[in-house]
Parts: C-alpha cells; structure tokens; sequence
C-alpha cells in the first residue's frame, strides 16, 4: 500500500520505491515521454546545426595571402650582455624628438642608459641552432634573463639579419603545471564526476576551437552560430557530467529557456544602443582581415556564450535542490517546493550576479583605470562603446541568470510532483 512505502523503514532502502538515497528520484514513463518529446528535437536540431555550418577549408586571409599568421618557433636566450644605449640606437635610428618637450625628453632617456643585447638560439624549425640578437631598451615592460625559453617569429622575406624576433615568453611549462594543479584537484574532490567534468571541458573548448571560432570566420551568422555551439556544449556537458536523467533534462530546459532570453535582449539592446563591436584593436584587426563578419552580432555571441558556463551551475544547482527537498519530504507538492527551491535560489543568485559583474569589471581594469586618470564624469565613462559594451554584456547575462531561477525552480517542482511512483501527487498525467 501507499502508506507502508511513506513509512520509515530502517530496511526500506534496499526497495524501488525508497526516497531515502539515490542519485536523483524517479519519475514516471510517461513524463520522461514528455520530455524527450521536448527535447529529441532539440537535440536533433543542434546535430543538423553542427552538420550545416560545420566549416572547411582555409580561412580568407590564408588563401589571399595577407600575412598576419608569422611562422614561430621556440628559442631560448643563452647569453645576455649589458651595452649602451647610446651606441645601439645610433647604429639603429637616430636620436630624434624635440628636448623640449616631454615627449621628447621621454624619447631622450629612451636613448640612454644600459641595453641589454640577448643572444637567442633557436630551438626548433629548419634553422634549429641558428642564433641571433634580440636588444631590450631599459624601459621595455619585458626583461630576459640566461636559459628563458621564447617564442620567435620567422620573416622568410626580411634580410638574413632580421628574419628572427623574439614575439613572447615561452609559458608552456609554468601553463602546464596550473592546468596540472587544476585538473588533480578536481579529480580529488570531484571524483568520478570531476572527471567528467575535465572531459566535458575538453570537449566544450573543441567545440568552441573546432566550430565555433572557424565556423564564424568563414561568414556564417555570428549568432546563429553561437546558438548551434552552446547549445551542443549544454547538452554534452550538462548530460556528462550528470547523466541521462529527468533532472538534468529539466536543467537543461531551464538553461534553453534562458539563453533564449539573454539572445532577445542582447539582440534589443546592442541594436537600441548602437553597439557595433568594433571598440579597440583586436576587433578592429578582425574586422580589417574579415569585413564580412557581423561585429555586433559577434558581440552578442560572445554573451550568449560567455553566459552559458554560470548559467548551468544555477539551473543544474536548483534542479538538485527541489529533488533533494522532495526527497526529504515526499509529502512537498508543486507550490511548497516551488517556495523552498525559490528560497535557496535567492541566495545563490545574489552570490551569482555579484561573481559576475566582478569578473567583468575585473577584465576592463585597465579600461576602467584611464578612464579614472582621464577623470571622466561616470555619465560619460558609461555611455562610452568601450564601457557600455560591457555594461550591455554584464547586464544581459545578469538578468538571464535571474530569470533562470524561478524558471528552473518551477520546472523542477512540476516534473519532480507529477505521476510520481508512490507519492501523493501521483494523480498526474497517465
């Protein structure tokens, strides 16, 4: 009978119908019907995206022969020597700029002091061995010291001497040791499923490196784009990391419900406030070596898919809340774990939304602090491109996250109460 299964029972969970432990509570034949219905198609329709706008072939500027991508190497400096300035710059470009001025007093002690002359062997390629001389002025952001790995650039049509250059800082190591660190921390808290976690990772960068990234510099719609690709990541992360369940099917609903609301009002408000994505060098190269690309519907990509990663956390976090709630208290219906999740979902968006703006703000710092030396008025420092890009982008994604609680919530409250197998709102459907 119904009452025997609601009573506690110390032996009552080694039987089917225990709510006493279990990775997700069971619910009925026919809601799960109900929700591959839902989502057999969507699925199907990410697939047919992929499959349409997967890309091939070179990109433009490759086959037109614009040379942004140089040939690099890697190098390794192997000795440095302290020289004048003044000798290096004389055999280089002459002293030039106005003393009188600041600028051309800046210049001036540019010229002068100690250079540093670094010897670089380069370590892979054709030319494996071969040295050259990269000088450092003493105001140079970047210092080099004896066995630092670089990476060089290779010019096969400058003069012998200047073929070479040092480009960067080899990182790989100091890189592969962080990500090292990352992935066994994970795997020690985490387990198996923050195993899971680090393969749905890998998958979603390829996602991002393999589609996303081609697929928009052959010209295809920035957004729809963005679309098909967050939409093959939700499902591949979402369902990896927690199974082929009705609760991850209901986070993953919720996740749909609110990328489409961050795409509506990022498309309203990038257009109604005349944001064109083309605010500093980066997109200005892009959009020199692309003019086909949609820069503003690039912008609104890059929300959509910048949202994605939170959003998960909070629908997949209020999904397992009302599922835990009901099966702590089976006796719960729609309303009251609806009020319970809603509880637990305030005080996780405020964290959420708090993170959010701060790791934006974080990002335009340096922005943020030349707009506080020029001593802009706020008014003007918000309604700039620069700044308002981002305002857009926080904002937008903000009130997605937002949104995606009481969504979620309700919809976790609604499958988790209806024709569940010995409870007592099993008067659902079927």
């Amino acid at each position: 009978m119904t009452s025997s299964q609601q009573t506690p029972d110390p032996h009552g969970h080694s039987h089917g119908h225990s709510h006493s432990h279990g990775p997700a509570a069971p619910v009925s034949q026919h809601l799960r019907k109900v929700i591959a219905a839902v989502l057999i198609p969507f699925a199907t329709a990410v697939v047919v995206g992929l499959a349409v706008l997967w890309p091939g072939g070179a990109p433009a500027h490759e086959r037109t022969g614009v040379g942004f991508d140089r040939q690099t190497q890697q190098g390794e400096v192997v000795k440095i020597e302290k020289v004048d300035c003044k000798d290096v710059n004389a055999a280089q470009v002459p002293p030039t700029g106005d003393t009188t001025t600041p600028e051309g007093r800046e210049a001036q002690r540019a010229q002068t002091g100690d250079c540093v002359k670094a010897t670089v062997e380069v370590k892979t390629g054709k030319d494996k061995g071969r040295r050259f001389v990269e000088v450092v002025q003493p105001d140079a952001p970047r210092q080099f010291h004896v066995k630092q790995g670089v990476v060089v650039a290779y010019a096969p049509d400058a003069p012998r001497d200047l073929q070479y250059s040092v480009t960067d800082v080899d990182r790989t190591v100091p890189m592969a040791v962080l990500a090292g660190i990352f992935a066994l921390a994970v795997i020690l808290v985490g387990r198996l499923r923050g195993l899971m976690a680090l393969v749905a990772l890998v998958i979603s960068f390829a996602v991002l490196t393999l589609f996303i990234l081609p697929a928009i510099l052959q010209g295809s719609n920035p957004l729809i784009v963005a679309i098909v690709g967050a939409s093959a990541i939700m499902l591949i992360a979402l369902y990896l990391c927690h199974g082929l369940t009705a609760r991850t099917s209901v986070a993953v609903l919720g996740t749909l419900i609110s990328l489409l609301l961050i795409g509506l009002l990022g498309s309203l408000f990038i257009g109604w406030a005349s944001l064109t994505g083309n605010t500093d060098d980066n997109t200005g190269l892009i959009h020199g070596l692309f003019p086909e690309i949609d820069m503003s519907g690039l912008l609104l990509a890059g929300v959509i898919i910048g949202s994605l990663g939170v959003l998960d956390d909070v629908t997949v976090t209020q999904t397992s809340a009302v599922w835990e709630l009901r099966q702590a208290d089976p006796t719960m219906g729609p309303r009251a774990l609806y009020r319970a999740g809603i509880r637990i979902g305030r005080d996780h968006i405020a964290s959420v939304v708090n993170t959010l703006v701060l790791a934006y703000a974080g990002a335009a710092l340096p922005l943020l602090l030349l707009f506080t030396i020029a001593e802009s008025s706020v008014g003007t420092v918000a309604t700039s491109e620069l700044v308002a890009e981002e305002i857009v982008r926080t904002l937008v994604g903000s009130i997605g996250l937002v949104a995606s609680v009481p969504v979620t919530t309700a919809l976790a409250a609604l499958v988790v109460s209806a024709d569940r197998p010995g409870s007592p709102e099993g008067a659902g459907p079927g």
